[in-house]
């Protein structure tokens, strides 16, 4: 969260927003104008909120208030539809700036301009989204942070918690690039661990209870990466474990908080 507010400074500075104030004999404060701040979020959940009320307040912290900062914030409730409309709006009312929170948004967003400054942030992999050409060097309009998990180590600590654990089951979204990027990783470290991974894809969260019940008594523990449609209906794979005493260990922290068992990971708020 902290690199993305040095991104910020930096956009705000080369954007002109922030003025350096002039003359060698006579300095100036710097100058404020008004910032317009298009904030887009793919669903609502715990994770994602965090990320975007850490982002704002960071960013009131210094010194940008509701004098200096308007902010249109634009959550897509999970729909894809949403998201380009949304980032269509931005465009047109000439933000300054737009945070993109999730791959989905970045993606919608990047794909509408070039030209308007995008920070993004949980974001699993900006390369393989061709969000930017890499994380040294973004040359694109995009820049921001990832937060790929540590998904060995996350595979690893269901064989800490359950060490007879053989075979595990994974929910995903095969359309969310920021999913298959874990679970391709998953897929190469699990033999290490002596797993089996079994994996059932989703297309809508009203698919996710049914994909956990088809689960049961095949699986002795559940991973969820960070894919935002399962995520954001836990609660339905929360309750099918719970009823079925399997563990679920999470891709990200505020899962555990709302009843996952455990994760390796990372905050999203700073």
């Amino acid at each position: 969260m902290k690199k993305i507010l040095l991104s910020l400074m930096a956009m705000l500075l080369a954007v002109g927003i922030i003025g350096c104030g002039g003359g060698t004999d006579t300095p100036k404060a710097p100058e404020a104008k008004q910032v317009k701040l298009g904030i887009v979020q793919i669903v609502e959940h715990p994770a994602l909120d965090a990320a975007r009320q850490g982002f704002l307040d960071l960013l009131k912290e210094k010194g940008y208030d509701e004098q200096r900062l308007v902010v249109d914030y634009q959550n897509a409730q999970g729909d894809q539809a949403n998201l380009q409309t949304i980032a269509r709006k931005f465009v047109q009312e000439k933000s300054n700036l737009v945070l993109a929170i999730a791959t989905p948004s970045a993606m919608a967003m990047a794909n509408e301009t070039t030209d308007i400054p995008i920070l993004i942030t949980a974001v699993t992999d900006p390369v393989s989204a061709k969000l930017v050409k890499s994380l040294e060097q973004p040359g694109t309009n995009v820049t921001g942070t990832s937060d790929l998990n540590p998904v060995k180590d996350q595979l690893q600590l269901i064989k800490e918690l359950v060490p007879s654990a053989k075979r595990v089951g994974v929910i995903f979204n095969a359309s969310e690039i920021n999913s298959q990027v874990q679970i391709d990783l998953a897929d190469k470290v699990a033999p290490e661990l002596g797993l089996e991974l079994v994996k059932v894809t989703v297309t809508a969260s009203s698919e996710v209870m049914q994909a956990a019940q088809s689960l049961v008594k095949k699986v002795d523990a559940i991973y969820l990466p960070t894919d935002n449609m399962v995520i954001s209906s836990m609660a339905a794979v929360l309750k099918v474990a719970e009823e079925n005493k399997l563990p679920v260990v999470a891709g990200e922290s505020n899962a555990v908080e709302n009843g996952a068992l455990a994760t390796i990971g990372y905050e999203e708020e700073s």
